[in-house]
């Protein structure tokens, strides 16, 4: 781990989380309340936060992503030409929707989705507001 890494784990490393099967996570989490959807809401959303925030994605384009989702539906919001500014990100992005797109019934699914988008924006604004703090 470099001085610029927030772990978000302590039990495991930036590179270990970002290892994390995040379109898995999401196709066994979104349907299943219980240890999948904690698994989901942790590792999946801790490896998501350190992947995006490593290619420079703002916190408020995940958040925007939740609200889309929240407003149109998962497999609407995997359809969009451009879900996040940076193209690398939106193709990893777009990966992950689909493969919640696979799983999620409208509205409670969807539900589960936004959820986990807005967890994945508050764990890069952690990490950006930890590593500012670090470096003054």
């Amino acid at each position: 781990m470099t001085g610029t890494e927030v772990p978000m784990n302590p039990g495991k490393t930036d590179e270990e989380s970002a290892q994390a099967d995040v379109a898995m996570l999401l196709r066994y989490g979104i349907g299943a309340p219980g240890p999948r959807r904690s698994a989901l809401f942790g590792d999946g959303a801790v490896g998501a936060a350190v992947t995006l925030d490593r290619l420079g994605v703002q916190p408020r384009s995940v958040a925007f992503l939740g609200r889309t989702v929240r407003s149109g539906g998962t497999g609407y919001t995997a359809r969009l030409p451009e879900l996040l500014p940076e193209p690398a990100a939106s193709d990893l992005m777009r990966g992950w929707l689909d493969a919640a797109t696979s799983v999620a019934r409208p509205v409670e699914g969807d539900e589960v989705v936004a959820r986990w988008l807005e967890a994945v924006a508050e764990l890069i604004g952690l990490r950006r507001t930890t590593r500012e703090r670090a470096a003054r």
